[in-house]
């Protein structure tokens, strides 16, 4: 992020709103300048991952109106609200990263300076939408989480951007290959998946769980484990049986192409729709949340919490 695009936000928002602008500093600052802001909006000018740390805050505030704090680039303002639906956080994001899931899926465009065009726009009509969010464990997630393989990734992924590697497509497919083949174990499944209701369902190598939302995109198409996204319908999930670059190759390429039903196939195990689900792990597996890497744990439960979140859109 630039202070070019900084400066752009702050030039093209003012006289619209009240701003007050904070910069993040480090990991986790955007999270706790969300839950200390006070204002009726946030207005986010980063990536998923800062976008994800503003979520957390506003909402682990229990209850509190929405907040004032402008992680990563442009600050809140005081208007942008009818002051409706009290307790939850209006939230404006402007995207800054390197994937962008959250912001392609509003329909933002992906350029920054565009995107702030539309998200002044916006908020001079008053207009909003509510959304669902999962909740995975204790931490909230807009639009994916993931156990296993997908998470081993995104942790080499850090790793490598923690070494001056820059974000991409190729990077990601790279680090996809490389983990498949030298990193993660194919051989021992670790996880299964309990519902409610459901006999438990074992020897699963690796899940998703998206916020009935993309889960990620491959340039400029998005990844659909189901169709119709609307952040609404619910927790839907996707396994892998067997962890082969065959299996791998079908799902992405049903998420790419395939958008009349959900991805399905003999090694894919596809959910929709769910309220609560929790996975186990008979050993310490990778977490990701939103594309950030969380560490390793051995049982997550994960819930569907619906019309939480209203987000300038």
């Amino acid at each position: 992020m630039t202070e070019t695009l900084i400066d752009l936000a702050v030039r093209s928002l003012a006289g619209l709103v009240d701003l007050e602008v904070e910069r993040t500093k480090y990991r986790g600052h955007a999270r706790e300048l969300a839950a200390a802001a006070r204002g009726e909006l946030i207005i986010v000018l980063g990536g998923d991952g800062s976008i994800n740390e503003v979520v957390n805050g506003v909402m682990g505030r229990g209850g509190a109106g929405p907040g004032g704090a402008g992680p990563g680039g442009a600050g809140p303002g005081g208007a942008g609200g009818d002051g409706s639906d009290a307790g939850r956080p209006l939230i404006a994001v402007i995207p800054g990263g390197g994937a962008n899931v959250l912001a392609r899926a509003l329909g933002l465009p992906v350029d920054a300076a565009a995107a702030i065009r539309r998200v002044r726009e916006v908020i001079a009509a008053g207009r909003y939408r509510t959304i669902g969010l999962g909740l995975a464990a204790d931490r909230y997630f807009t639009f994916s989480a993931g156990l296993g393989f997908d998470a081993e990734v995104v942790r080499e992924v850090d790793r490598l951007r923690a070494e001056g590697r820059r974000e991409s497509a190729s990077l990601f497919l790279r680090t996809i290959m490389r983990q498949l083949y030298r990193g993660t174990d194919r051989r021992r499944p670790a996880l299964t998946l309990e519902r409610d209701g459901q006999p438990p369902v074992a020897d699963l190598f690796m899940t998703i769980i998206t916020n009935r939302s993309p889960w990620t995109y491959l340039r400029s198409r998005p990844l659909l484990p189901v169709p119709h996204p609307d952040f609404n319908s619910g927790l839907d999930l996707l396994a892998l049986r067997r962890l082969q670059l065959t299996t791998i190759v079908s799902a992405v390429g049903q998420m790419l192409y395939v958008r009349n039903r959900p991805v399905r196939g003999r090694d894919l195990l596809s959910v929709q729709g769910a309220e609560s689900l929790t996975l186990r792990s008979v050993r310490p597996i990778a977490l990701q949340v939103d594309g950030e890497y969380l560490g390793e744990t051995e049982a997550v439960n994960f819930q569907f919490v619906p019309h939480a979140l209203r987000i300038v859109a």
